[in-house]
């Protein structure tokens, strides 16, 4: 009985601390909350240069998040070939949303979902007399171009194996590449899809049967912190009981799937 009295302690005694580790506890006393986000994926994330301020759903999303927990919010630029890399070396405590991957969960977290997205082709209004289709992009003469370090550029490497793949390393964007012509189409979630054709008339989505690799998003968090983890994913949990979720993609005019 002693020896497992004396066991349990030794485990109340470690699991105060961790929790005192917990990124938790340092945001708590550091009373803030870093962040990180491209601000290049309209609705999501945007930024603008004027004056380095930020909007977009994840935004307003990870605004609420701070004011719930009572401390400051501090948005921290990255890019997506870095953006886990962020986590892995504690430069933000969380991240906005990015797509699950295999290949990102091997070395961070995730936290649950809020959001579900899948991937679309878009190309220039004129050339939709040649796409018609995913076989069609999937050509030895087409140039399909990506953001380096985003999951669609993994993707297209898996859909298009016979195109040419430009990959386009941030600040600049794969459908600027459409755009100038220097790239025949390129791919995107069909939320930043919609965006884009509204803001650009010039291009146009492909009218592809239906919308490839459906997948959640999620906020990419240190996978070894459940009292982080856990927290996290108790505030998802509830905002979502609460509407609060859905009030916000009624406001940005977004629809998950």
């Amino acid at each position: 009985m002693f020896k497992k009295l004396i066991v349990f302690i030794s485990f109340l005694a470690l699991s105060g601390f961790a929790n005192a580790e917990s990124r938790l506890q340092q945001i708590q006393d550091s009373g803030k909350l870093r962040v990180g986000t491209t601000g290049d994926w309209n609705p999501m994330s945007m930024k603008d240069p004027s004056n380095n301020s930020y909007v977009g759903f994840d935004i307003d999303v990870v605004t609420q998040l701070a004011q719930d927990m009572g401390v400051e919010l501090e948005l921290v630029p990255t890019d997506w070939k870095s953006i886990v890399a962020g986590i892995t070396a504690n430069k933000y405590d969380i991240s906005t949303s990015a797509s699950l991957s295999p290949k990102r969960a091997l070395v961070a977290g995730y936290s649950n979902s809020y959001f579900k997205l899948a991937t679309v082709p878009l190309t220039l209004k004129k050339n939709l007399t040649k796409f018609k289709s995913w076989d069609d992009i999937n050509q030895d003469n087409v140039v399909v171009a990506v953001t380096l370090g985003t999951t669609q550029e993994m993707q297209a490497k898996n859909y298009f194996p016979n195109a040419q793949i430009k990959s386009i390393e941030s600040p600049a964007r794969d459908f600027q590449e459409v755009l100038a012509g220097r790239a025949d189409a390129h791919i995107t979630s069909n939320v930043e899809a919609a965006t884009l054709v509204e803001t650009y008339p010039e291009l146009a989505i492909v009218p592809v049967e239906e919308p490839k690799s459906p997948t959640p998003l999620a906020w990419l968090i240190d996978q070894n912190d459940q009292v982080w983890i856990n927290y996290i994913n108790h505030w998802i949990e509830l905002k979502e009981a609460q509407g609060y979720f859905q009030q916000l993609m009624e406001k940005w005019n977004l629809k998950s799937l």
